[in-house]
């Protein structure tokens, strides 16, 4: 990654990156916090329990497609 620092009194303030690598660093950063939401809620007592996918698709309302 091509990184530019820009410095303001002497000290570094901020630092430049590529877009590419910007969206790049975003969508790994949505990864990790889908992660560790996910990680969260099947540590939770409360989730430990499994239901049928065919109760849950009904009680969301969804039909199964025909093929």
């Amino acid at each position: 990654m091509k990184t530019q620092i820009i410095e303001k009194h002497g000290k570094k303030e901020f630092a430049v990156i590529p877009y590419k690598d910007y969206l790049r660093m975003q969508e790994e950063l949505e990864d990790y916090y889908d992660l560790r939401e996910l990680r969260r809620a099947k540590s939770d007592p409360k989730n430990q329990e499994g239901r049928l996918f065919n109760v849950v698709a009904a009680e969301l309302g969804l039909k199964k497609r025909k093929t």
